[in-house]
């Protein structure tokens, strides 16, 4: 059985703890547990959080999604400290785990369009519809596990990024995918910061093998509906057994290229961040322990701590990819 219909029911983050910001933040202040500037902050945006504004065509092939698992239940009420909701990492919109969902308002994800380039057979500029509406969408229940040791599970839909390396044609040039993500600083406000964190536009890439394994998954929505802004909108890849950083967001060009490309993060501090990121509780961050994780929900105020498992969990599925490699030098 696929590991992600291995996930207990249990696991997923509640849809209301992902989504609401209000209600907790409330909550959360009436206890003395969150900061007022913090909330108030939050509470004064909108963001893009939650906000329906796909095209129906995404709309009604979402609502046709094929379910991975049992449908998603809500029969527990979330916890008052939990602030999951705007917890998310997209320098694009700012450094702050708050700034994705307060400051992604003026992004503009429709209509979208990709460009495909390199060692491919259909080359082009290709509108989302058109690489997404011949597929299925299905449902995947994943974990995602930052590399700042903090970790949830989400129901993702979209489709497996094979499905789409099919459609395009790659050659047997074609080793490594590189993605890479929209340039628009006007609506990214990270993107036009004086002196930003990382150099944009933010890419990523995988070896093929890793790209056409059956997890892979290019996701179009969450939680039976469009990706919001913050966390991706229209497109965004998933690698489940990575860390969170190699799902790339905002997908807006797809390269099939002969060398492995040299990623942001890579980039920016190599000792930190290699090329795989596979998640592996045996070799550390140079700043932190990776053996341990905190699991969200539950927040800032009393997370619950659990040991990190080899490639996330997902071990019985991609090992295999990485045999006879030392990890520690490929990590």
């Amino acid at each position: 059985m696929p590991s992600w219909n291995k996930i207990r029911e249990h696991e997923v983050t509640d849809e209301r703890w992902f989504w609401s910001r209000r209600s907790v933040i409330q909550s959360a202040l009436a206890l003395g547990l969150a900061p007022n500037a913090i909330a108030a902050d939050i509470l004064r945006s909108e963001g893009g959080q939650g906000k329906e504004d796909a095209p129906s065509w995404l709309t009604e092939k979402i609502k046709r999604a094929i379910p991975e698992t049992d449908p998603l239940r809500q029969s527990e009420e979330p916890a008052p400290f939990e602030i999951v909701s705007g917890y998310n990492n997209f320098y694009e919109f700012g450094t702050d785990k708050r700034d994705p969902a307060t400051e992604s308002g003026s992004f503009e994800p429709w209509p979208w369009s990709i460009q495909v380039e390199g060692e491919v057979e259909k080359p082009g500029v290709f509108a989302l519809e058109d690489l997404i509406r011949p597929h299925q969408i299905e449902e995947r229940i994943y974990r995602l596990r930052c590399v700042e040791a903090w970790s949830m599970v989400i129901p993702w839909l979209g489709i497996p990024l094979r499905s789409l390396i099919d459609q395009l044609q790659p050659t047997s040039q074609a080793k490594f995918v590189r993605f890479e993500t929209v340039l628009r600083p006007s609506e990214m406000p990270g993107q036009r910061a004086l002196f930003p964190s990382i150099d944009y536009p933010y890419v990523e890439g995988l070896r093929m093998d890793e790209a056409m394994h059956p997890l892979t998954f290019l996701a179009v929505g969450v939680y039976g509906r469009s990706l919001p802004k913050q966390n991706g909108a229209p497109i965004r890849l998933v690698v489940p057994w990575k860390y969170g950083f190699k799902s790339i967001k905002s997908i807006a060009k797809i390269s099939f290229v002969r060398d492995q490309p040299k990623t942001t993060w890579e980039l920016s501090n190599s000792r930190e961040y290699g090329f795989y990121a596979n998640v592996n509780p045996s070799v550390d961050h140079p700043r932190w322990s990776q053996a341990s994780e905190r699991r969200l929900p539950g927040g800032f105020f009393g997370a619950t701590r659990q040991p990190t498992k080899m490639f996330n969990g997902y071990a019985a599925e991609v090992a295999n990819l990485y045999q006879g490699m030392d990890l520690r030098k490929f990590y």
